[in-house]
């Protein structure tokens, strides 16, 4: 089945209507109409509070599995939402959704800060939170097939990150010499990696027990965390994006067990690509070209820890295939 997973909103209260709109659609797609109530209301406060509370780009997407759709709106503010139950508000059985379509952003403003609050969200879903990344947050739901007449599902405010310990010693480190890394490739890896860990941590937190395996894979994901956000060389790479180059050549060094640990995320994304298709989930497995540079990528980490001579990334000239450095 086809469905379009993700919806790039433009600025301003238009972009409420369309994305319930997209919420409509995507639940009618995936044969889950019972929850189109819920999804239509949920996202439109969050879209809402992303349109006069964050900065863009903003964009709605579609992840988790048919079962348990997960809905996430994505902006580019690190500031974690505030849930604040409100007494009074609108009689939500009466309240009628298009009347966003014909309110300016100073009514917008009025109408989520007076009574319409993340509690709505809340009493719409099953499960629901937000996720603080780097550069930016999504807060998610999953919609539920009824309004809850009590307090609705808690709050679950998660982080993609963990504070890096300072390094003090170089003992032990290797170098890693990674030759002709192609910006584009890289940056939908590391696009890809987030969103996948993501994915994972968020299943594995509201749905342990129908899926275990993402528990075990989401605890593996958070243990490569720190090499990987120290080691990857993506200050070199975003310095040589900015200046306008297709590739770079990475120097990077380690200590040596830090390059065997990103070395082995080549087979915790084979074994997460695994769960994807078992599990039916909505984030597609990597292509067959993404796959082939993160062997090539990660397994320089690897092959370098133990001694081997840097391999040089060949995919853009045709053979598809890393070849020997001269």
């Amino acid at each position: 089945m086809q469905h379009r997973q993700t919806l790039e909103l433009a600025p301003g209260p238009r972009s409420v209507h369309d994305a319930r709109r997209w919420a409509v659609q995507t639940c009618r797609e995936i044969g889950r109409d019972e929850l189109i109530d819920c999804a239509e209301l949920a996202i439109s406060e969050l879209v809402t509070n992303a349109v006069l509370h964050a900065e863009g780009p903003i964009r709605t997407q579609l992840r988790g599995t048919t079962e348990h759709p997960r809905f996430e709106v994505h902006d580019a503010t690190t500031v974690a939402p505030q849930p604040v139950t409100r007494a009074g508000g609108f009689d939500l059985d009466a309240f009628d959704l298009d009347m966003f379509d014909a309110l300016d952003e100073e009514q917008l403003l009025t109408l989520t800060t007076v009574g319409r609050g993340l509690d709505i969200v809340a009493r719409a879903s099953v499960a629901w939170g937000a996720e603080i990344e780097e550069d930016g947050k999504a807060v998610w739901f999953e919609p539920a097939t009824e309004l809850s007449e009590t307090g609705g599902a808690p709050y679950q405010l998660t982080y993609s990150f963990a504070p890096m310990a300072e390094e003090h010693t170089r003992v032990g480190e290797v170098a890693v010499q990674i030759n002709g890394v192609p910006v584009r490739e890289f940056g939908q890896f590391q696009r890809h990696h987030r969103d996948l860990r993501r994915e994972i941590r968020l299943l594995a937190l509201a749905h342990e027990d129908d899926y275990p395996l993402a528990r075990v894979l989401s605890e593996h994901f958070d243990a490569l965390e720190r090499p990987l956000r120290a080691n990857m060389g993506r200050e070199q790479v975003d310095t040589a994006h900015a200046d306008g180059h297709a590739a770079v050549d990475l120097r990077l060094r380690m200590p040596r067990e830090a390059a065997r640990q990103i070395g082995g995320l080549v087979d915790l994304l084979d074994a997460a690509d695994d769960f994807s298709r078992a599990k039916r989930l909505l984030t597609a497995p990597r292509t067959p070209e993404q796959r082939a540079f993160q062997i090539w990528f990660l397994g320089e980490f690897r092959r370098q820890s133990a001694g081997a001579p840097p391999v040089s990334w060949q995919g853009n000239a045709g053979s598809g295939a890393p070849s020997r450095a001269l």
